[in-house]
């Protein structure tokens, strides 16, 4: 197949949307927790997307959280002020230049495509927002035999593929493919490489990794994985995936990063969680959001977002909840800085006792203040809408790897002491934000 331009001339097209306020929201896209809002509670709210014109749009498939939606936020001006009501309406991620479904004119061509060609670029910036995506969707195909090729395509651009196994020690095997591409002038450029990893322990690992920037000068990097592995504190099998993203723009400062993780076990602990950072100009903004299912009933959720400009002005939102067998607890804090220092504040909490009752309280810096019990039914989510039955139903070629056969009487080693207990990791834990 040729390599085809449409991967280098794609733009990144950084757009800030408008800052609202609004109520926050749960990391949980299923969440059936309800929480009354109370009238005094609301959040500041910032929010960066990158798409690209013209191009028809495909939702990212993500592991199905409310967070992993790029949203729009508007005002309901029907409402009195102190009762803000507000609507998500999907906006355009950063969609890719080529169908994921190839015409039957394409299909047509590819069948006639000489047979030294080289491999078409598919690689294009990733879309923002989108999560950890199925690895039906990466399109994994490593090669069976050993390849190194390169050449020249019609218009002058370059290409090369080359494939290969690397074998270590413990069973250790690698299988791998790389492929990339050059544009004539050496304006754009193009890289890919995918593997699957296997050891004697049961390890197994399937991931990919991609780059690329175009003529204007914009760039992206992504790369994504998916481990098969025994927990070594409760040796239950345990599946992980994780994400990174990244796009910077050529023409001006902005860009932004995201990190995403997945964490499950065979006796339904859960841990999910996202890193992000955007950057437009003068105005930054961060995002920080985590869950934690121990698979008994008990849960904890927590959310950290801020952003400040360059002229000193700073706001931002967290909340954190508890829950288990009904009772828990709510909390959480708005804030805001002005470029002259002078800060506002609302923090606010309430108290599920499991009874019907639910204890309320809150107070701002501008002396406004409630403290109050009610009658109301407490409504949470006590399993992740994706646990584990639903990552090993999605992961079949993860666990489809075949390892090296190990000999008789060998046996790897085991170390206690490599991974951190499940919940020990403090890059998960609620941040302390920058107010």
């Amino acid at each position: 197949m040729v390599a085809s331009s449409r991967g280098f001339t794609t733009q990144l097209e950084l757009k800030l949307s408008t800052l609202f306020i609004s109520y926050g929201l749960a990391p949980s896209k299923k969440k059936r927790m309800c929480f009354p809002r109370d009238p005094l509670t609301i959040l500041s709210r910032i929010s960066c997307c990158l798409s690209e014109p013209v191009v028809p749009v495909r939702r990212g498939s993500g592991s199905g959280k409310s967070n992993e939606k790029v949203e729009d936020w508007r005002f309901d001006s029907k409402k009195s002020p102190h009762r803000v009501r507000v609507q998500a309406s999907s906006a355009m991620p950063f969609a890719s230049a080529q169908s994921r479904f190839p015409s039957k004119q394409e299909k047509f061509y590819s069948r006639c495509t000489p047979r030294n060609s080289g491999p078409q670029s598919r690689d294009t910036p990733p879309k923002r927002d989108t999560g950890i995506a199925n690895e039906k969707d990466w399109g994994i195909s490593l090669l069976n035999e050993s390849v190194n090729e390169s050449g020249t395509n019609e218009d002058g651009s370059t290409w090369y593929q080359e494939s290969g196994e690397d074998l270590g020690e413990n069973g250790h095997r690698c299988r791998w493919t790389r492929m990339g591409g050059t544009s004539h002038d050496g304006s754009s450029e193009w890289k890919e490489t995918w593997w699957e990893k296997s050891d004697w322990s049961g390890y197994k690992e399937l991931g990919v990794e991609k780059s690329g920037r175009n003529a204007e000068g914009d760039s992206w990097w992504e790369t994504w994985q998916e481990v098969l592995h025994q927990d070594e504190w409760s040796n239950l099998a345990r599946i992980e995936r994780s994400a990174q993203k990244e796009a910077k723009s050529g023409s001006e400062n902005a860009g932004w990063h995201e990190k995403w993780w997945e964490k499950y076990d065979a006796k339904g602990w859960t841990e999910k969680g996202a890193h992000k950072y955007g950057r437009l100009n003068e105005q930054s903004w961060w995002e920080k959001w985590g869950e934690h299912y121990d698979g008994s009933g008990s849960v904890l959720k927590w959310t950290d977002k801020w952003a400040e400009t360059e002229l000193g002005t700073k706001w931002g939102d967290k909340w954190e909840e508890k829950f288990f067998a009904g009772i828990g607890s709510r909390q959480g804090e708005t804030w805001h800085v002005s470029p002259s220092g002078e800060r506002w504040s609302r923090k606010w909490g309430e108290e599920h006792f499991g009874n019907g009752k639910v204890h309320k309280y809150g107070k701002s810096t501008t002396g406004e203040s409630w403290d109050i019990v009610v009658d109301e039914e407490t409504y949470y989510e006590s399993e992740p809408h994706y646990g584990w039955a639903d990552v090993v139903g999605d992961s079949s070629q993860l666990l489809s790897i075949q390892p090296r056969e190990r000999p008789p009487g060998v046996y790897p080693p085991l170390d206690f002491g490599s991974s951190p207990r499940p919940g020990d990791d403090q890059s998960d834990k609620p941040p302390t934000s920058a107010s």
